[in-house]
C-alpha cells in the first residue's frame, strides 16, 4: 500500500472546533457538507521522518506495550447520521477523544499499528544486543549494529570526526571529473547527492535487472517547494537550516550564510529542470534506454564515463535506463558553467544532510527541527530506539525482518490470508469477465495478465544473504557505511542477471504496508500488516473483508489502474489496449480525477486528482471486489445475526471507514498533498464509497441526502 496510509473523518479534532468549509466542492451535494479537519490528517508511515536525539535504552521506561488498534463500535459517533457524514459516523468518537502524539506528524490506524509493531521490533533489537549469538549470524549483526546506534556517549564524543575523511575528499576536488568521482563514492557508500541511482527490473524487459538513473539531489520535498509562493516560509527556514548545519560543521557565521545561499541556489537550479510529481507518474515518459555513449552524447557536460568507471559499473553490463535525460543534460551544463567551488559547497551540504541522523545530537536535532518540525509540524522527536528501528528498515531491513518473521508471524495467519487472496482473486476475475465497457480483445489480454498474477504473503520466499556484510561495535556511522557498501555491491552484481521474483523488492517484512510490483505482476503483503485493524482473527469476516480484504483488492487493482494497466502479462511496459478501450478507461477515470479535485485538504489547497488517481482507482476497485468476495462467502448460508446491531454489509463499510481514521498536522497535510500519490485519509474514508450503490443500500442513503452522489457523476471502472 506503501504510503497507503489513510485517515478518516471530516470532523473536528481533539480540542479543535469543527467548522464547515464554505467552498462548494461539487454538484453532487455530499461534497458540500463535510467540515474539514485542521491539524489532523494522515501521512504515510515514513522512514526517517522523525529523526533526533534520545535516551540510550535497554527497554525504556516509556516503552509500554501499546494497545491493539482493532475495529470497535466504541470508535463510532452514533449521534451522527451516516447519510449526512459517514466518516464521522464510523469513527467520530475516536476523533473526539484522540490527540496526535507529540512525536508524530499524524496519528491513525496505520500509525497506531506501527507504534505497536515498533514495540515488537524493539524487543527483538534489545534481545539481539543482549544475546548476539554466533559471530556472523544475523542476530550478531543486528545486535551489534543496534548497540552502536544506541551508544550516544560514543557518538557525542566522536562529533564530526566520522566525516573527516569525507569532507577532506570534497576539499581535494580540483576538477569536474574529481567532483563526479566524489559523487560516485558517496552513491556507493553514503547518501545520494545530485541524482538518484538504482538497480531494478527493466520495465520493458522485466526478467532482467538494469541500472537506472533519475533526477534528484534536492533537500525539499518537491520542486514546488522551491518556487511556489505558498512555501516561502519553508524556503526561508531551509536557508536558515543549511546555515546552521554549516555552522555546526565549523564554518564561521558569515561563511556559513554565504555557503548556504550557494547550496540553495544550486538546488533551486536542479529543481527548475526537475519534473513534477504528476509528470513522474507516467512510466512511459520516464523510460529511456540508452548506452553510456548515447547518454554522454545527450549530456555533453556530464562526465558519464568518469562516473560509471568510479562506481565500478561492469564493462559488459550494456545499456542503462535514464528516467529524465533532460535533467542530466541540464545538470551537465550546470557542472560546466557554474563555479566548481559552488559545487563543492553543495556536495558538502548534501553529505551533512544525509549523515546528520548518525552524528552527534547537535546535528541530529537540527536535522529533526527542519525535516520534522518545519516540514511536518512535529514538536518532539521519537525515542532514539524508534528512530533507529526506522533506519534499520532501510539499512539492514531483511536481517531484522527475518528475526521478526521467525518470532511474530504464525503460519496459520499466512494460511488464512492465502484463502482470502484466493477469494479476492475470484472476485477480480469475475469483474474482468463481465465489465461491460471493455472489448473482447482487450478483455482477453486482461485475463491473460491476471492469470499470471501471484501474491507473496508475510515473508519472501527467498531471504537476502547478508554473509558478506560485516558489522562491528566500533561506530554507528562506520556500520552505516558498511551497510551502504554492501548494498551497492549486491545491486551492481545483479545488473544483467535474471530477476528473482521470490524476494521482497521494496520494503522489509516488519514495515506496516503492502504494495504491487508491476514488473513482477505480483502483490506483496508484509508480515507487519497482518494484524488488527487490517486482519483480526478474533472478528467476523465482514470486518476482515472491510480491512485486509480491501487492501488485497486495492493491491490487485493496481495492476489495472492508470499506470498498472500499461504493463502486460509479463510485467513489461507494453500497450495491450485497443484505442477505444483506452479512451473508455480514461473517461471513467476522469470522474475520479474530477471528484477528488473538488476536495480541499486545507483552505486553498485542493487535492490533486491526477497525482492521486492511481490510489483512488485502487481504493474503489479494492472496495468493489472485497464486497463481492464477502457476499460470495455469505451466499447460500442462513442470514447471519447482526453484530452490535449491524449487518455484515454495514460492518464491512464501517471497518473500511475506521481503517482510514487519521489526524494530521497542517504542515504534514500540506506536504502530503503536494508530494504524495495518496489522497489524505479523511477523503479516502468516503470518497470511493459514494461511487458504490452497495454503500447506499447498506445505510439507506437516498437522493437528497448529503452523502448522495448523482449517478452520472459516479465512477465505475472495475
Amino acid at each position: 500500500m506503501n504510503g497507503k496510509q489513510p485517515a478518516s473523518v471530516v470532523a473536528a479534532v481533539g480540542r479543535q472546533r469543527m467548522t464547515a468549509h464554505p467552498k462548494i466542492l461539487a454538484e453532487g451535494g455530499f461534497e458540500r457538507c463535510f467540515p474539514l479537519m485542521k491539524k489532523s490528517h494522515f501521512f504515510p508511515v515514513c522512514l526517517l521522518l522523525s529523526l533526533g536525539f534520545g535516551p540510550l535504552g535497554i527497554m525504556a521506561a516509556d516503552d509500554t506495550e501499546p494497545p491493539v488498534p482493532r475495529f470497535s463500535v466504541a470508535n463510532m459517533d452514533l449521534t451522527v447520521d451516516p447519510r449526512v457524514d459517514f466518516a464521522r459516523y464510523a469513527a467520530g468518537n475516536w476523533y473526539k477523544t484522540t490527540e496526535i502524539p507529540a512525536d508524530k506528524s499524524s496519528w491513525g490506524s496505520f500509525q497506531q499499528l506501527d507504534e505497536r509493531n515498533r514495540y515488537l521490533v524493539h524487543r527483538l533489537l534489545e534481545d539481539a544486543a543482549a544475546r548476539p549469538g554466533e559471530p556472523g549470524s544475523l542476530s550478531q549483526k543486528v545486535g551489534d549494529f543496534y548497540v552502536t546506534a544506541m551508544d550516544t556517549a560514543a557518538i557525542e564524543a566522536a562529533g564530526l570526526k566520522p566525516l573527516a575523511a569525507d569532507l577532506a575528499r570534497i576539499d581535494a576536488i580540483a576538477s569536474v571529473d574529481d567532483f563526479i568521482k566524489a559523487v560516485a563514492y558517496f552513491h556507493n557508500n553514503l547518501g545520494v547527492p545530485l541524482f538518484n541511482r538504482n538497480v531494478q527490473a527493466d520495465q520493458k524487459q522485466s526478467d532482467t535487472y538494469v541500472l537506472t538513473l533519475s533526477q534528484g539531489g534536492l533537500g525539499l520535498p518537491t520542486r514546488d517547494y522551491y518556487f511556489d509562493p505558498r512555501f516561502e516560509k519553508e524556503r526561508t527556514a531551509y536557508l536558515e537550516h543549511i546555515t546552521k548545519m554549516f555552522t555546526l560543521a565549523g564554518a564561521p557565521a558569515g561563511a556559513a550564510q554565504q555557503d548556504a545561499a550557494t547550496a540553495l541556489a544550486l538546488e533551486k537550479a536542479l529543481a527548475e529542470v526537475s519534473k513534477t510529481p504528476v509528470q513522474l507518474r507516467d512510466p512511459l515518459a520516464n523510460y529511456h534506454k540508452m548506452t553510456l555513449e548515447e547518454l554522454a552524447a545527450a549530456s555533453p557536460g556530464f562526465p558519464v564515463k568518469t562516473y560509471f568507471a568510479a562506481i565500478g559499473y561492469p564493462a559488459d553490463a550494456g545499456a542503462i535506463v535514464v528516467g529524465q535525460p533532460e535533467f542530466f543534460a541540464a545538470a551537465g551544463r550546470m557542472l560546466q558553467e557554474k563555479p566548481l567551488a559552488g559545487w563543492k559547497v553543495y556536495l558538502r551540504w548534501r553529505v551533512l544532510a544525509d549523515t546528520a541522523p548518525y552524528l552527534s545530537s547537535a546535528f541530529e536535532e537540527e536535522s529533526f527541527h527542519f525535516n520534522g518540525t518545519v516540514l511536518s509540524g512535529v514538536p518532539a522527536m521519537e525515542p532514539r530506539w524508534q528512530r533507529t528501528a526506522r533506519i534499520f528498515d532501510v539499512q539492514i531491513g531483511q536481517a531484522v525482518g527475518r528475526l521478526y518473521v521467525d518470532r511474530y508471524l504464525p503460519p496459520e495467519v499466512q494460511a488464512r490470508l492465502a484463502v482470502m487472496v484466493d477469494n479476492l482473486k475470484a472476485a477480480v476475475k469475475s469483474h474482468l469477465e463481465k465489465v461491460d465497457w471493455m472489448s473482447e480483445p482487450t478483455r482477453a489480454k486482461a485475463l491473460e495478465k491476471f492469470a499470471r498474477f501471484r501474491a507473496l504473503i508475510g515473508a519472501p520466499l527467498k531471504w537476502r544473504d547478508y554473509t558478506a556484510l560485516t558489522i562491528r561495535r566500533d561506530g554507528y556511522l562506520e556500520n552505516i557505511r558498511r551497510a551502504g557498501a554492501f548494498e551497492t555491491q549486491r545491486q551492481l552484481g545483479r545488473i544483467g542477471r535474471k530477476v528473482d521474483r521470490d524476494e521482497f523488492t521494496y520494503l522489509p517484512p516488519q514495515v506496516v504496508n503492502a504494495y504491487f510490483q508491476p514488473t513482477a505482476n505480483q502483490i506483496v503483503f508484509l508480515a507487519a500488516i497482518l494484524q488488527p485493524p487490517f486482519f483480526d482473527p478474533a472478528l467476523d469476516d465482514a470486518v476482515n473483508y472491510g480491512g485486509i480484504g480491501v487492501v488485497i483488492g486495492h493491491e490487485i487493482t493496481h495492476g489495472f489502474d492508470d499506470r498498472g494497466r500499461l504493463y502486460d502479462a509479463n510485467g513489461n511496459l507494453a500497450d495491450w489496449w485497443t484505442e477505444a478501450d483506452a479512451a473508455q478507461f480514461k473517461a471513467r477515470a476522469k470522474k475520479l480525477v474530477d471528484e477528488f479535485n473538488r476536495f480541499e485538504a486545507l483552505p486553498g489547497l485542493p487535492i490533486n486528482g491526477e497525482l492521486t488517481l492511481g490510489e483512488n482507482i485502487a481504493d474503489l476497485g479494492g472496495l468493489a471486489v472485497a464486497y463481492e468476495a464477502l457476499e460470495h462467502s455469505l451466499a447460500g448460508k442462513p442470514s447471519p445475526p447482526k453484530i452490535d446491531g449491524f449487518t455484515p454489509e454495514q460492518r464491512f463499510f464501517l471497518a473500511y471507514g475506521q481503517l482510514w481514521r487519521t489526524k494530521f498536522r497542517d504542515d504534514a497535510l500540506r506536504r502530503q498533498v503536494m508530494s504524495n500519490p495518496h489522497s489524505p485519509g479523511q477523503f479516502r474514508a468516503f470518497g470511493p464509497l459514494v461511487n458504490m450503490t452497495e454503500f447506499y443500500a447498506a445505510f439507506g442513503i437516498k437522493e437528497g441526502d448529503p452523502m448522495w452522489r448523482t449517478p452520472e457523476l459516479r465512477a465505475k471502472i472495475w
